[in-house]
């Protein structure tokens, strides 16, 4: 079934890019789920301008964002089989591979964000990044953001946890999330990104749990109202190089490739506070209602997630290690 899914999405690729034949040696195909404001598409700009200037246009990287290629899920699958390149894949999605990447989807395990990089560019991350190497059959590249995320829903303001009663939020793919958001008190209810709008749209769900820059660029904020800060999740990205195709590179190419994504990294990191700032203002014009909450309540309500998923994602050792950084 994989590999019917790879070949279908394969030909849906030469369909979208019109059959045009490329004039480099080497097209990398880079995919997200982020729309092309999110800072996903900074980060893979970024790379492809320093890569392409280094090579003289040996390389070529042709970017699909909004899930044109499939789900992160999918992408995953096509990088193990090197029918697709690159990926930018969340915590989440790379907990289907590494139970371990887990540990960063439990709610309120980091503080802030220099919390959040000092374990993921440290030993912790690094031991993570090893995971993913050898699950995805992958190149690890860097470890990207996609912002601090906060509960919405087009319903009523939720200020603790009794008030997610009854609200069906959208989550992503993580068993960790599912079980954080039901302890809330909410349906948890996981489905792909590029389904949400819709799926609010029809009352499906009631809202998910995103930064402020998908509630702009992704429109949410045309079916939703109410934005609870609560600050859950500082979500990390696996940025990642099909294992299969970069061991067929030549050896120039392979070092091209670690030189655009260290300029990369830190461009896509600076984006994401950039744009979460501009987020914020467009939303507050659009009218959108930000509520602030004590997040104590929440965090008691989930304490049963982390006895939980000790054991899944390497221990109490592995929680106390994240804290103590």
């Amino acid at each position: 079934m994989k590999k019917l899914w790879i070949a279908i999405a394969t030909v849906a690729l030469i369909v979208s890019s019109g059959g045009a034949v490329s004039a480099a040696e080497f097209v990398f195909k880079a995919a997200h789920n982020g729309a092309t404001g999110h800072p996903f598409q900074d980060g893979y700009e970024k790379f492809k301008e320093v890569i392409e200037a280094a090579t003289n246009g040996r390389v070529e990287v042709q970017i699909f964002p909004a899930e044109q290629m499939g789900s992160e899920e999918q992408v995953n699958e096509m990088i193990q089989f090197g029918t697709a390149e690159i990926n930018a894949t969340g915590s989440a999605a790379v907990s289907n591979w590494v139970p371990e990447a887990e540990l960063f989807n439990l709610p309120f395990i980091f503080r802030d964000v220099d919390h959040m990089y000092r374990v993921l560019d440290g030993p912790i991350g690094d031991r993570i990044a090893d995971d993913i190497e050898q699950k995805l059959d992958a190149v690890f590249l860097g470890w990207w953001y996609s912002g601090n995320r906060n509960a919405w829903n087009n319903k009523r303001p939720v200020l603790k946890p009794a008030d997610f009663a009854g609200l069906k939020i959208r989550v992503m793919g993580s068993a960790v999330l599912v079980d954080a958001f039901n302890a809330l008190g909410a349906q948890a209810t996981p489905m792909s990104f590029g389904e949400v709008y819709t799926s609010i749209q029809q009352g499906v769900i009631d809202g998910a749990e995103t930064d402020h820059i998908d509630l702009q660029v992704e429109k949410f904020y045309e079916v939703t109202e109410y934005v609870s800060l609560t600050g859950h999740m500082y979500l990390p990205i696996a940025f990642i190089f099909s294992r299969k195709v970069y061991d067929t590179l030549p050896k120039d190419i392979q070092t091209a490739i670690f030189a655009a994504a260290r300029a990369a990294t830190p461009h896509q990191r600076k984006m994401v506070d950039v744009k979460t700032e501009e987020a914020l203002t467009f939303l507050k014009g659009k009218g959108i209602k930000f509520y602030d909450v004590d997040v104590g309540p929440f965090q008691e309500a989930v304490e049963s997630v982390y006895e939980k998923n000790a054991e899944r994602v390497g221990g109490r050792a592995a929680i106390e290690q994240v804290a103590n950084q």
